[in-house]
């Protein structure tokens, strides 16, 4: 789901893929990789994305030959960018803030189509610029390139489900809370990256979904404005920053940290039902002499069952804390639960029995080996 106003770091043998519409399999020579119709491509990106991460290591190599793309999925212009941008500005002047944003909307390359769009946006923005005749001649390199790797979604789809046995795996692009149906309206992107986004941008039928996992850092973070109850804004907050290098892949501002915050974390299992998680970047936790979850909200006094949906009554909750020792060690050479310290252990236990979720991956580090897997 969304398009490459996502982005993923991905390190494999020592190398720092940065991924923002490229699937991450890409890098696994063996796998498939399938863009679905629930994603908005923009093909110069694509490319660009590509010769960057080819240059980095080998992973890459031959990634065409790799690659599907759903003939549903949409396309997204500069100038769709551009009058993205004169609106962020429109709403900056009227909020004096920002905010991440989607830069989408869609239209098949056809020139006459893509003229007529052209004009109809050049006529809702007077300042927006559009330099039609160099756009086309840029895309039409694009789409000698794409073609073959595109095809039938949904007949893909389904003979992958009913064809010889296969092991599918579903990557999502952005966080739960950043859903448009479920997440912190209006601080979210465009489509449904909740589990449902399994069936609405792959066409994959409910049935069909297997295990689902949830992916959560062993703190809080957030990118941009928007109520988030458990921030520490102070040292805390600044020593989880730096220490876990918390920057946008895609818009490299500076993430927002705080504390694991797990009203927001059942709110996602309610939504999502997790059947395990992966709890990553715990070794970020490792010089806190005690450590903080948030475990309840309160509205004037009164402990809240739910996650609520409104912004303003977000911003007012008071946060109930347990605290837990911290394990002040270095974890990142653990490659076995028992090797963690006690402490730790007793960490991601403490989640595994609030949330009723076991964990399944410990990540403490950001290579594949960093990876502690437990059953």
């Amino acid at each position: 789901q969304g398009g490459n106003n996502a982005g993923h770091t991905v390190v494999v043998d020592s190398v720092e893929y940065d991924f923002h519409l490229l699937p991450s399999g890409i890098i696994n020579p063996k796998v498939t990789a399938f863009i679905g119709n629930g994603v908005v491509i923009h093909l110069p990106g694509l490319f660009e994305e590509a010769e960057k991460n080819l240059k980095k290591g080998r992973g890459l190599e031959g990634w065409e030959k790799r690659l599907i793309i759903s003939d549903r999925a949409h396309i997204v212009f500069d100038f769709h960018q551009a009058a993205d941008g004169i609106q962020e500005q429109q709403r900056q002047e009227q909020a004096g803030k920002k905010r991440k944003t989607n830069k989408n909307l869609s239209e098949a390359i056809l020139p006459s189509r893509f003229k007529v769009l052209a004009n109809q946006y050049k006529a809702i923005y007077p300042t927006l610029e559009i330099d039609i005749e160099g756009e086309l001649k840029k895309l039409k390199g694009c789409v000698e390139r794409i073609k073959p790797m595109v095809r039938d979604g949904v007949y893909f789809m389904y003979e992958a489900l009913h064809g010889p046995p296969k092991k599918i795996l579903v990557e999502g692009a952005n966080a739960a809370l950043l859903d448009i149906d479920f997440g912190t309206y209006p601080f979210v992107t465009s489509s449904n990256c909740t589990v449902g986004g399994v069936c609405t941008g792959l066409g994959m039928p409910p049935q069909n979904v297997g295990e689902v996992y949830g992916v959560v850092k062993a703190y809080t973070t957030r990118v941009g404005i928007g109520a988030f109850p458990t921030e520490q804004n102070n040292e805390i907050g600044e020593l989880l920053q730096t220490r876990g290098k918390e920057f946008g892949v895609t818009t490299g501002r500076k993430r927002r940290c705080g504390w694991l915050d797990l009203v927001l974390l059942r709110y996602a299992y309610m939504i999502n039902g997790f059947t395990a998680l992966a709890l990553t970047k715990l070794d970020i936790l490792d010089v806190f002499p005690e450590i903080k979850v948030g475990v309840a909200y309160k509205l004037d006094g009164e402990i809240i069952p739910h996650f609520p949906a409104n912004q303003e009554v977000l911003n007012k909750v008071e946060v109930q804390y347990e605290t837990l020792p911290g394990w002040d060690m270095d974890i990142s050479n653990a490659r076995t639960f028992d090797e963690l310290p006690v402490n730790a252990q007793n960490y991601v236990r403490f989640i595994e029995m609030e949330l009723g979720v076991p964990v399944k991956w410990i990540g403490v580090g950001k290579s594949r080996e960093s990876m502690i897997q437990l059953f």
